[in-house]
């Protein structure tokens, strides 16, 4: 660091540095998420057809994880103040028009560009905590970035129900203003300006490739469950994007200065930190995408009560993370990770034994151990990260942190999404094929649509709503099977490839020599 150094940094001011940086991080993350609950309203408030709605929610996450590998270059090289400062000037900004605004084209154009601010702030707040911590206090500062970026969606959801059981969805975009706004102040007044003397160069080249098969992928993976997967759309898309990726590896390999040298995933820590992250958050954006429907659809619960009902995730997961790097460090991190992944699968296991008219105690009996999973499993993942690259690539490293997170939580969504659409499909089929076409057609498309059919069926519609529940709950249950079996999977991978106790001190956040490779 070339303008200010750890050791000129007083301990006061890093606990205000790590404040800021969560409470930017918090409304980046709440973003992905925060406008599910409002899609009803704003489709009422703007006319917005089924597929504009998945939009306004999906270009967001699409710049938002196409853009991380360069941001995070961009602020190495730059200066990550001045990035991080510019992310939230832009993010508060779009809001604030987005307020204003009339027209979906208008929401999903305003939300892109806010998926490109999202992907200026969320690498460089891990990065400015990896620079100012010193590392004896690094793995806890770390831990709590985590818990943030975990438990951050659920607060996101809430905020949102208790904004809308008052206000109308714009009182969404108005709380990322005051946010943004508060991050913005907090950002100049706290945050030192830390940049390279030495900073990598850009790489124009490697970043245009990364930006275009990054956003290939997540698009093909976000349209397969509507378009399918076989359309030619779809396949092009994904194609493309695993062609670009593998020019990627090439250019990079070739590089004396690569932005990503793809060798780095050859390291215990960088290889098996980011599929770590990648399953997690598989798991994670999966479950969140079939537990809100579940808790609306199936239990009856309000937006606001269904959003409130996952909150003892976020209660488990903010305080743990902060503990668990130390954890990590006694015990080593393919102990630490392979556990927290083969609870997050437990707890998979308790959800997939959920029925049409089990208690909420049986879903937080699933919600615990899911919370202490991810929280045990993540934050070691995250340091072990950033332990692995030097102090001028932490951009970089932080940049492939949340890469593999958004990309595990686009899969997460499509996989157990598809698992669960073939599950509900195949169970109600018997039901709907009595039906008249059009209606049974309806019954088939989604558990919401066969409660409207059946509310004007009297008591034949109510024996239907009951078979069609059940049919949710059978698909509901084979996906979180799937997503048990890919965390448990992934748990033998950090068990035999993540670094051992013997290599803990790393990965709870000490000062890394550049590992060797193996």
């Amino acid at each position: 660091m070339s303008v200010t150094t750890v050791s000129e940094i007083a301990p006061k001011r890093r606990g205000a540095v790590l404040r800021v940086m969560c409470l930017a991080l918090m409304m980046v993350v709440a973003g992905v998420a925060s406008l599910n609950v409002a899609l009803p309203d704003i489709a009422r408030a703007t006319g917005a057809s089924q597929a504009q709605l998945q939009w306004i929610v999906d270009a967001y996450a699409l710049a938002f994880a196409a853009l991380l590998l360069p941001a995070g270059a961009i602020g190495d090289r730059f200066g990550r103040k001045p990035v991080l400062a510019l992310g939230l000037c832009l993010f508060g900004g779009a809001s604030v028009v987005a307020i204003l605004s009339q027209t979906t084209s208008q929401l999903i154009a305003l939300r892109l560009v806010m998926g490109v601010a999202a992907a200026l702030i969320m690498p460089v707040t891990l990065s400015v905590i990896t620079t100012v911590f010193p590392p004896e206090e690094r793995g806890k500062a770390v831990g709590t970035w985590v818990g943030v970026a975990a438990g951050g969606g659920v607060l996101g959801l809430f905020s949102s129900g208790i904004l809308l059981e008052f206000f109308s969805w714009r009182s969404i975009f108005a709380l990322n203003v005051v946010l943004a706004s508060i991050a913005l102040a907090g950002t100049l007044a706290v945050v030192p300006a830390t940049r390279e003397s030495r900073p990598p160069r850009l790489d124009p080249v490697g970043t245009l490739l990364s930006v275009g098969s990054l956003a290939a992928l997540v698009y093909g993976i976000i349209e397969g469950p509507e378009r399918g997967w076989g359309e030619p759309a779809t396949l092009f898309s994904l194609v493309a994007g695993t062609l670009g990726l593998v020019c990627f590896v090439a250019w990079e390999l070739r590089r004396s200065e690569p932005m990503l040298d793809p060798r780095n995933f050859l390291r215990r820590g960088f290889g098996a930190g980011s599929l770590s992250i990648t399953v997690q958050f598989f798991a994670a954006f999966g479950f969140m995408f079939l537990a809100l429907p579940y808790l609306q659809l199936v239990m009856g619960l309000s937006p606001l009560r269904a959003a409130g009902a996952l909150l003892p995730m976020a209660a488990v997961v903010i305080p743990l993370s902060r503990v668990a790097p130390a954890i990590s460090g006694r015990v080593g991190v393919r102990v630490a990770g392979a556990a927290g992944l083969s609870l997050m699968a437990l707890g998979f296991l308790v959800f997939s034994r959920l029925g049409a008219s089990s208690s909420y105690w049986h879903f937080v009996a699933g919600l615990l151990p899911f919370g202490t999973g991810m929280a045990l499993a993540g934050a070691p993942a995250t340091t072990a990260i950033v332990a692995s690259l030097p102090r001028e690539k932490q951009g970089v490293a932080s940049a492939v942190n949340d890469v593999s997170r958004e990309l595990g939580g686009a899969l997460g969504i499509a996989a157990l999404g598809s698992v669960f659409n073939a599950g509900y499909r195949s169970s109600v089929s018997g039901v709907a094929a009595a039906l008249p076409a059009p209606v049974g057609d309806r019954v088939t498309s989604s558990l919401a649509a066969a409660e409207q059919v059946g509310s004007g069926l009297g008591a034949a519609g109510g024996r239907l709503v009951l078979q069609a529940q059940a049919a949710f709950v059978d698909g509901f249950s084979r996906s979180l099977l799937a997503g048990a079996a890919a965390l448990l999977l992934g748990a033998a991978f950090v068990a035999v490839r993540a670094p051992g106790r013997a290599e803990s001190k790393v990965n709870a956040g000490a000062e890394p020599a550049v590992p060797a490779l193996e």
